[in-house]
């Protein structure tokens, strides 16, 4: 934004949002604890994001790192000697979150794993007592996303989704911006993500590495071949699992739910009338999965359609013809109101483009950490304090779990290649029996869905 009155506007509306000035204000007390007090602190998943959460809560110095928990021991051992270089911690190792989480008792649980495994860490880690820090998308499925909100209310405990864009300088002032009316009237969303590719040649079946439990891996999940590619690298592990609808929901579960979480953050809106998505990969061609190799085999686009209460929603994202050819960054979100058109961004910041062309443009850049351009500093701070004063953090998990059920219900609606009309209050498709059974899945035994 244009000089010192958007500087001003953009730090109101960060502690506004962030929850940093809530105690200044008219709540009713409550007791807080300490503010020099250090939590227990354990970190499920102990992959490149995971180090990226735990690299902020060792620095937020409210954290005893007292466990590290991960199926793969190369990730284990690395994060170990992170742990060790930066805090001096000497936090014991684990394969199994479930000793773990007994064995430590911990009053924080970080929860990095993949999409998958969301739930039952979760769970178990509420069921101990701890407050948790879970990466998005909440679940993999509708039905996970229930099981963690109810038990999260029914432990009180405070539970963050790992949606830091809600905690981001440019993305609140983004929000300020069009909920002052300076946008006019929203009649749509668009929101996308356009990279680069192309056609997507199979990866041979091999042996896991000795390090990694590949049958711990793949958990409540069918179990697939591991892959690899001709390197060792590639493959559904450690970062290729997103593209596997075993384990993850594609890029509309993986980016999407960044900014289906930013729509209805910013307009106050909770859930969709209906729902339309269709998808495929004529790109990256058919998926393959035999005893040989393998392809990922979610889609290499995908357009949604969500009919909301007062506007339109629409999702496009292709893993191909990544060319720049999209004016400003090819990601996010852009807001059409009568006044104008919002684009909202990751690296770039935020652009306003009035309707009039004798009114200028307005451009507030990003305010981001590295590594991976991210605000989870600012995220892990109002974790911090939504346990301090017990309040509900910014990325709670009632809402993501709203955004997640966008992403999940797009997905059905393009499995079964027809419109769902959604109500959100009940959590079930209208009138649909087939529809309403995926919104749950059976685990592999001997894990159990949760209930």
């Amino acid at each position: 934004m244009d000089g010192q009155r958007g500087l001003s506007l953009r730090r109101r509306a960060f502690l506004r949002m962030s929850g940093l000035a809530v105690v200044a204000g008219a709540a009713p007390a409550v007791k807080t604890e300490p503010r020099d007090k250090k939590y227990a602190t354990v970190l499920i998943g102990c992959g490149w994001w995971g180090n990226n959460i735990l690299r902020e809560a060792m620095a937020a110095g409210a954290s005893r790192i007292v466990g590290l928990c991960d199926v793969d021991q190369r990730a284990l051992q690395a994060t170990a000697g992170v742990v060790q270089e930066r805090c001096g911690d000497s936090p014991r190792l684990y394969k199994d979150f479930r000793e773990c989480i007994e064995r430590e008792k911990p009053e924080i649980a970080i929860v990095a794993t993949p999409d998958h495994w969301h739930a039952l860490p979760t769970l178990a880690a509420l069921r101990a007592g701890a407050h948790v820090y879970v990466e998005k998308p909440v679940g993999h499925t509708i039905g996970e996303g229930q099981a963690m909100v109810r038990a999260a209310r029914e432990a009180d405990r405070v539970v963050q989704v790992g949606t830091h864009r809600r905690i981001s300088p440019h993305n609140i002032s983004a929000r300020e911006f069009i909920r002052s009316g300076r946008l006019g009237k929203l009649g749509m969303v668009r929101a996308f993500i356009l990279y680069g590719g192309g056609p997507e040649k199979p990866l041979p079946n091999v042996e896991p590495p000795p390090e990694l439990d590949w049958d711990f891996w793949c958990g409540p999940a069918p179990k697939r071949p591991y892959n690899a590619g001709p390197d060792g690298r590639g493959g559904i592990h450690p970062r290729g699992f997103r593209q596997y609808l075993d384990y993850a929901n594609g890029t509309l579960g993986d980016w999407g739910v960044h900014w289906l979480d930013q729509i209805l953050w910013i307009t106050g809106e909770l859930w969709p009338r209906t729902v339309m998505s269709l998808g495929g990969r004529p790109v990256k061609g058919p998926p393959v999965l035999n005893e040989r190799e393998q392809t990922s085999d979610a889609p290499d686009h995908q357009v949604a359609i969500w009919e909301m209460e007062n506007f339109t929603i629409s999702w496009e994202h292709r893993l191909f013809a990544g060319n720049g050819a999209e004016k400003g960054e090819s990601v996010g979100c852009y807001f059409y109101g009568t006044e104008g058109t919002l684009h909202l961004g990751w690296r770039n910041g935020w652009v306003f483009y009035p309707v009039r062309s004798s009114q200028p443009e307005i451009r507030t850049p990003a305010e981001l950490h590295e590594p991976d351009h991210q605000n989870i500093r600012e995220l892990w701070a109002d974790f911090l304090d939504a346990i301090r004063t017990h309040r509900r953090p910014v990325s709670d998990i009632e809402e993501i779990h709203r955004a997640t059920n966008m992403c999940l219900l797009a997905m059905i609606s393009m499995k079964l290649k027809r419109s769902l009309r959604w109500d959100g209050r009940r959590e079930e498709v209208v009138g649909d029996a087939e529809a309403n059974a995926l919104l749950r899945r059976t685990y592999r035994a001997p894990w159990i869905y949760p209930t």
